[in-house]
């Protein structure tokens, strides 16, 4: 039981505070026996002053022969040394000394207290470097009729008060040993008989810890010890209940992870996959018997492999898409904090079906737009000829005319932009799409330059901030002034005559973005989501008329995302709208790599 930290503490404060407890009392015992003895010396000395007084006739306080004998036969009957002195402090006599040898008294401490104290005596306590030995000393005035004759002097040796306390003291420190011995017992005792339960609730938490929840604390002292156990055993019972939910959850868990359509793996940093689900396995031919040991560069992706190892460093979620045989996933990195060791949370979603609908869809797109570009062609040739022409009512025919040549024009450019779409969907087109470090003020230059006309025939103001710092970013230059110039046209379009348009360009040395603000008409809320669908027009009747056909806004986010930008929106109805594209900040002096056809 010693062995116990808490048992040691126990004992040793109870020994602190017995200990302290006894020195107090022993010192102030010590104490009180000094100054009883002392006070008892200094009463008998002054008991003794007076007997003398009340024996010497007043003639003996001057010179007078048998002064001398009657003080040492005091002396000899009460071992006491007697001096006497006149009120000059001379002596007249004394029994240790002849008085013609010692000089004045009148300085001597227990002479000077006896003349100035109200108490009417004096005393101290000198050190005899005759005797070696300590002696106490009491001095009392003699008054006649109010005037001072003399005083009488009486001393003694302190040695055996000095002894009988030395013998105190010797008593006090056997018993003080005596005390501590028994304290020590009685500590041993104490603590036992305390911290006995909180030892074996110790071992009882033990084994709890150690996963024994079926263990209780069978305890009974009647005490709050009883309490502290009744709630150690409430809370084990709790956390078995706990323990036994999150297993039933944890089984329902994997039985959803084991039937989801989607592939999921745990990838630690070395590559190895330590987890993988049934659809997993299936996909990426993967046995039980290989994991952990099967490794992610087997399955023969090297991008899921260095995807892996960069999500591991950066500690960050990423998706990307990859190409597995015939399979085409959308797959989801994120670091997956396991108590063992770091991992990798891989989920793959299958999204072969969707791509080829999108493909066929696309494909679609592009036959359609190729059927139709010849008769709105022609459509587009017959209507020029149409305007030039003269008839019979030339109002009728100019308008006919003008209404066949717009919607021969529209169409026109509805195709260019949905074969712009399909051209920048090919994976192989974008890879051969030549990009360059451009400079974002001369985007914005060129792209508004070209619309000024369009803004002061609408009576607008188009104000252009650039930026003081050089913004460049990577780019193809024609696409991103093609982006900001529709967006610049969708500002002039939507916005009322004599409006503002503001577009910016500034850079802070991380990032580029461009700011395209107009005073126009605005965005419904429930309409934000959607305005980069493609074919989807907020107010179909309002963009026949400015001429809008759903695909701009479409185009301009598949190209901002192209160059590894991002594009937001915020508008308030009849307040306007606002545009920010932003992109990586692209130091001039980066490599551009050449164009495909050099």
């Amino acid at each position: 039981m010693l062995h116990a930290h808490i048992t040691r503490r126990f004992t040793a404060s109870i020994l602190l505070v017995v200990l302290i407890s006894l020195a107090c009392l022993s010192g102030y015992l010590l104490h009180f026996f000094y100054q009883n003895t002392m006070a008892s010396e200094q009463a008998a000395l002054l008991l003794n002053a007076r007997i003398i007084d009340t024996t010497l006739s007043d003639k003996l306080y001057q010179k007078d022969p048998q002064l001398a004998g009657i003080t040492d036969e005091i002396s000899r009957q009460t071992s006491l040394r007697i001096t006497i002195l006149d009120n000059n402090g001379a002596v007249l006599a004394d029994t240790s000394e002849p008085a013609d040898k010692l000089d004045n008294h009148l300085n001597r401490e227990e002479v000077r207290q006896a003349l100035s104290g109200s108490s009417g005596y004096g005393s101290s306590i000198r050190y005899s470097n005759t005797l070696h030995e300590n002696l106490m000393y009491a001095a009392i005035p003699v008054y006649r009729d109010d005037t001072l004759i003399g005083i009488i002097r009486t001393s003694t040796s302190l040695a055996p008060a000095e002894q009988a306390y030395r013998q105190i003291v010797r008593s006090i420190a056997v018993a003080l040993l005596m005390a501590l011995a028994a304290s020590l017992a009685l500590a041993f005792w104490l603590a036992r008989r305390q911290l006995g339960p909180i030892l074996l609730m110790n071992r009882d938490a033990q084994k709890i810890t150690k996963g024994n929840l079926s263990h209780r604390i069978r305890l009974r002292t009647g005490d709050e010890f009883d309490m502290l156990a009744l709630t150690i055993n409430k809370l084990t019972a709790s956390l078995a209940a706990k323990i036994k939910e999150a297993q039933a959850d944890a089984h329902k868990f994997s039985l959803i992870l084991e039937q989801m359509d989607n592939a999921v793996m745990l990838i630690d940093p070395q590559g190895k996959i330590i987890e993988a689900n049934r659809k997993a396995c299936e996909l990426f031919h993967i046995q039980e018997s290989m994991l952990p040991h099967h490794s992610i560069h087997l399955i023969g992706s090297a991008l899921l492999s260095e995807k892996a190892r960069q999500i591991m460093k950066s500690n960050r979620a990423e998706a990307f898409t990859m190409q597995y045989e015939t399979h085409t996933f959308d797959v989801f990195l994120s670091a997956f904090q396991n108590q063992k060791a770091p991992a990798v949370l891989a989920v793959f979603h299958d999204i072969s079906v969707l791509q080829e609908l999108n493909q066929r869809q696309a494909e679609f797109t592009g036959n359609a737009a190729h059927e139709l570009a010849t008769p709105l062609t022609s459509i587009s040739g017959f209507a020029e000829i149409l305007r030039e022409d003269d008839f019979t009512s030339p109002d009728d025919s100019h308008h006919y005319a003008d209404v066949i040549y717009r919607q021969a024009q529209r169409m026109t450019r509805l195709i260019q932009e949905l074969l712009q779409l399909t051209r920048l969907e090919n994976k192989t087109y974008q890879a051969q799409i030549p990009q360059q470090i451009v400079s974002g003020n001369e985007l914005l230059q060129a792209a508004a330059g070209s619309l000024q006309k369009k803004a002061s025939a609408k009576h607008q103001q188009l104000k252009l901030i650039f930026s003081p710092e050089p913004p460049t970013i990577k780019a193809a230059q024609d696409l991103m002034e093609q982006v900001l110039r529709n967006l610049i046209d969708n500002a002039i379009k939507y916005t009322p005559e004599r409006g503002c348009i503001t577009a910016s360009c500034q850079t802070d040395k991380e990032q580029v973005w461009f700011t395209i603000q107009d005073t126009g008409i605005g965005i419904p809320e429930e309409s934000l989501p959607r305005i980069f669908d493609r074919f989807y027009r907020v107010d179909k009747a309002r963009a026949r008329k400015t001429g809008g056909n759903g695909i701009g806004l479409s185009l301009v986010k598949f190209l901002v995302e192209l160059f590894d930008g991002r594009i937001q929106v915020e508008s308030i109805p009849e307040k306007g709208t606002t545009f920010t594209l932003t992109f990586s900040y692209a130091s001039a002096c980066e490599s551009v790599p050449p164009s495909p056809d050099k």
